[in-house]
């Protein structure tokens, strides 16, 4: 399945990949900045998200969608950059065709087997109890209450709001479809096979989950130590773009010149 995408630049491809509570326009901000760096920024909406369907007739396997999609837009080889679901699908995408992936900045991680924080259950039981009560103002509240920090602008919350209640809305209608065998599979092992350098990432006010999942998930990657981006909570890149771009250009220095 082909996803809808924004893309503005020239030179290598970087393709953004947006958390589970938003959509590409999470990336707007970001485009002219890694265009003007010169980059080809790619931003795609993942399947039930955004403008994106679901498939009718599969399971759900979004990073083998973004990696038929780049491959229908002329990008063979390319830096993947997610947050929350969007690294997960960026690691999944990576362990699927790792020929393809020159580098990973991954922000907000958390692998689906570790236990939740009593912060991050209360967070999941807030929505859940709106959600079930049909109350779906509740739900985005408690939603952009938990994904952004105390300090996040009016224009990043209401933009948070938006994107949260149509993925909602989707999910109120549809349901959650079947997702395919992930091929990350069971513990690391997978993510150990992957050689392209990499960045994780920790907003300053996330979770106590998402610096344990990034604390782990740069020792299986070999990243260094994850790197804290100030004033920010789970949907990080959205408070702060300068500091995300600076450190997708920074990883993007690191590469092999093309």
């Amino acid at each position: 399945m082909l996803l809808p995408s924004d893309e503005m630049g020239r030179g290598r491809p970087v393709v953004l990949l947006h958390a589970r509570p938003t959509d590409r326009t999470m990336w707007g901000a970001h485009l002219p900045l890694l265009a003007d760096a010169g980059v080809r920024a790619i931003a795609l909406d993942l399947p039930g998200h955004g403008d994106a369907g679901l498939p009718e007739d599969r399971e759900v396997a979004p990073w083998t969608d973004v990696l038929d999609t780049l491959a229908h837009l002329g990008a063979d080889r390319f830096v993947l950059a997610g947050n929350s679901l969007g690294a997960l699908v960026a690691l999944q995408a990576a362990v699927t065709a790792p020929e393809r992936v020159e580098g990973l900045l991954l922000v907000g991680y958390r692998p689906h087997d570790q236990p939740a924080s009593p912060r991050l259950e209360a967070a999941w039981d807030a929505e859940r109890t709106a959600l079930a009560a049909g109350d779906l103002d509740a739900a985005v509240t408690a939603g952009v209450g938990a994904w952004t920090s105390a300090g996040a602008t009016d224009e990043v919350r209401a933009h948070t709001a938006r994107m949260l209640r149509g993925q909602l809305t989707r999910q109120l209608a549809h349901g959650e479809p079947p997702l395919a065998a992930d091929p990350l599979g069971e513990g690391a092992a997978a993510l150990r096979t992957l050689t392209a350098p990499a960045l994780v990432g920790v907003g300053e006010h996330d979770m106590p989950d998402f610096f344990e999942g990034g604390e782990g998930l740069a020792r299986d990657l070999d990243a260094g130590e994850p790197v804290v981006i100030p004033a920010a909570g789970h949907l990080a890149p959205l408070e702060q773009p300068a500091a995300f771009c600076t450190l997708l250009l920074e990883l993007i220095r690191r590469l092999p010149a093309r």
